[in-house]
This record gives structure tokens, sequence and C-alpha cells, in this order.
């Protein structure tokens, strides 16, 4: 994976790994509850992209609620949205101290883990998968609101709970690169809430720990941080993680000038207000703009700011690869 990076700094023309499963269950007419809870399906939404569209690495469903599931709380999916955390699981020390860190075995852990082995089987690109950051799972268990309250009158609880949230990630990591994913999408969206010094704290600490223990020659950590408008960017760099995932509130030059150059920095159009509400039109435009701004860096990667929701029509996606390729052949 170190190669692969190089070989992305190094290349003369852009690539793309835009984070998306949502158009590929709809290629495929599924449901998304038959894809979170399926590896078979979710595979063959993986696959129908891969063969559609020219991504340089395929990327796994984001979705934030399968360790909090597997922890033990409580999840509501429907047949077509996106599965959501309801509820508290845990709120004070002594509940957080009888939390056990769930085997992998757990709820749809071995669903997902399925699907990314079936990927690495099947298809002959790099395969991305994903699972949640260690802050942003900490606050599905204790809720986010009352969490970013705790971490000022009770860090030590809060830490408790990040430490136990690290040891499921790391677990879950190790065996994701065990079945052959050549790395991981962390999502860490909640720390974009926190000034640089919290998160800094109460993420980047426990994110170090899960890219000392699994980030190596074979197998990439990409820390995605989609809440991020810039106040907590050196933050993310201190984690260590290979490349950097941005969502749509950060201006991607800023950015860029923060991050080092041989950090993979990828981003960051808009996944709702222009690549499903947009016309094909703007998506083009938008996605030709965000590459010649960023024409400079040689780090840069053209994503999504994050994973594209349902419905996003094809022919917004076409418009995405075809500003790709059109600013390639200059």
């Amino acid at each position: 994976m170190n190669t692969w990076i190089q070989t992305i700094i190094d290349s003369p023309t852009r690539v793309a790994i835009p984070i998306m499963t949502h158009p590929g269950i709809e290629a495929i007419g599924k449901r998304i509850i038959d894809a979170v809870t399926n590896g078979e399906t979710h595979f063959q939404a993986i696959k129908a992209l891969a063969e559609k569209y020219t991504v340089t690495a395929c990327t796994t469903i984001m979705d934030l609620t399968v360790e909090a599931e597997a922890f033990g709380a409580t999840v509501n999916m429907s047949d077509h949205e996106i599965p959501n955390v309801t509820g508290r699981l845990v709120h004070d020390m002594k509940s957080i101290e009888k939390l056990q860190v769930p085997s992998l075995s757990m709820a749809r852990i071995p669903e997902y883990v399925k699907a990314t082995k079936l990927a690495v089987e099947h298809l002959n690109k790099p395969i991305l998968s994903g699972c949640i950051g260690p802050y942003s799972l900490a606050g599905r268990l204790y809720d986010m609101s009352e969490i970013m309250v705790a971490i000022y009158i009770d860090p030590d609880t809060i830490n408790a709970l990040l430490a136990k949230c690290t040891d499921l990630i790391i677990d879950y990591c190790k065996k994701l690169k065990e079945v052959g994913a050549t790395g991981v999408v962390i999502a860490e969206p909640a720390a974009g809430l926190l000034s640089n010094e919290d998160c800094s704290e109460y993420s980047s600490k426990y994110v170090k720990r899960i890219v000392e223990a699994v980030q190596d020659d074979t197998f990439t950590v990409i820390l995605h941080n989609c809440g991020n408008k810039g106040q907590c960017t050196q933050a993310m760099i201190e984690t260590g993680a290979g490349a950097l995932h941005f969502g749509n509130a950060a201006d991607m030059v800023n950015v860029l000038e923060t991050c080092p150059e041989n950090v993979v920095v990828m981003g960051n159009i808009d996944p709702v207000g222009i690549l499903k509400q947009a016309s094909a039109e703007t998506v083009y435009r938008t996605t030709t703009e965000l590459l010649e701004k960023t024409a400079q860096y040689k780090n840069f990667v053209l994503s999504s700011g994050c994973d594209m929701p349902p419905m996003v029509p094809a022919e917004n996606i076409l418009a995405f690869f075809q500003a790709l390729d059109d600013f390639n052949k200059r």
C-alpha cells in the first residue's frame, strides 16, 4: 500500500476513489436493509460499481451502527434508509466498567467481514473496508449530546469508554486485514464537532493506537472526518494515518496546504447538495473546479465528501467521472 500511495502521488494524472455503495445497491435491485444485513448482497453492490465506473479502489458501506450494535446498542433499520442507533447504552463509569468488548461474531460484523472477503476474492482492485471511529462510536453508546458535556465534566469516564471502543475497532481492523482488505476507512465524523485540542485528546489519540496496530506496507488507514471545517486538521494529521478524507465543509486547498506531501488527501464533492440534488452539468462543473484548484497538489485524490446517499442519479456519477477523464486529457 505504501507503493500504491506513492504511485498515486507520482502519477501525472488524477484518480478518483468516491465512497459509494448505495448506487450499487440500487443497481442490483436490492434494498438498503438487504445490503446491511447480508454480506453477499453487500458484495454484489460493490461489484456492480466496480464494473460500471473507473474507480481506483472499491469501498464498502459506511455504516456507523455496526460496532455499536455489537456492543448491544439498539439499531433501527428500515427497507430504504440508512440504519441508526436509538437510545443510550451506557451513562456512567459503573455501566462502562460492566460493558464487555464484543467478539467479532456479534451482530452484523460477520456479514461486513464477509462482504470484504468476497470483494477481495473477486475484484482486481484495492479493497478499502470501513469501520467507525472511536469517538463517534463512544458517542453512539453514551449519547452524542451527553458525551460533548462529559468530556469536560467527567473525562475519566469517557476515556474508559473510548478505550473499550478502540479495542473493538483494533480487533475488527485486524480481521478485515486478515481477509485481505488493503485498507480501512475509519469514519470519525463526530470528532469534527471538537476543537483541535479536544479532537487530539478524545479522537486522534485513540485513532493513533489503531494506526499503530494495523497500518503497514500492506494495509493503510484512511481517516474520514466530514465534520471537520478545518479547525481540527492538525489533530487528524497527528494520527499517522496514511490518508485523510475530508467532507465538503472543509476548504480542500487549505487542507492540502496544511497536510504533509506524503499523506494522501481525499475529498470532497458534496454528496447531497451536489451529487444527489444538483444537475449533471453542475456536478461536472463543480468537480472540474475542484480538480483545477487542487492541480498543484500531487497527493490529492478526488472523492465524494462522504458516503454517497441513496438515490444519487446515475447521470451525476457519470458526470463526476467524466469531469475527471476530461481533466486528465488536458
